[in-house]
């Protein structure tokens, strides 16, 4: 089971890695001139590979958090209704991950119209959840 753990461990770490990086991509993409196409393809082209490298470290996070759910009974009986948090804290994770391949999609077709003020902000979400969901899983508050 400790081998599981500690692989699920660094495949979060490195899935929330990508989902750190990939919008201040988008900042930058925001920020690009009109007349820039060279910077804007090149930043485009780096979004693309992470978040396809970010979501294939996704699935072995996810596929070993469901075996330490499933398979070791981590989070399951009376007491743990920090891993119900925790699952939420997930969820939210993964329709941020898809919302950041939408916004891929919207730069790419020249339709994003928000402002890298907003993406900085949005920036910030992953650190949030990652907070959250380790604080929930080490200090176990219910």
């Amino acid at each position: 089971m400790l081998w599981v753990k500690s692989f699920h461990i660094i495949f979060v770490a490195s899935w929330f890695a990508g989902l750190f990086y990939l919008p201040r991509i988008y900042v930058n993409l925001a920020m690009v001139e009109p007349n820039s196409l060279a910077e804007r393809h090149r930043l485009l082209l780096m979004a693309r590979k992470l978040l396809r490298f970010t979501t294939v470290l996704a699935v072995p996070a996810l596929g070993l958090g469901v075996t330490l759910l499933l398979v070791y009974g981590i989070g399951q009986g009376p007491g743990n209704g920090w891993m119900h948090a925790k699952l939420g804290v997930v969820g939210l994770t993964l329709i941020y991950h898809h919302y950041c391949g939408r916004l891929l999609r919207q730069f790419e077709a020249g339709t994003v119209r928000r402002s890298h003020v907003w993406f900085r902000w949005f920036n910030e979400a992953p650190v949030l959840m990652l907070v959250a969901s380790v604080s929930l899983v080490v200090i176990k508050p219910f």
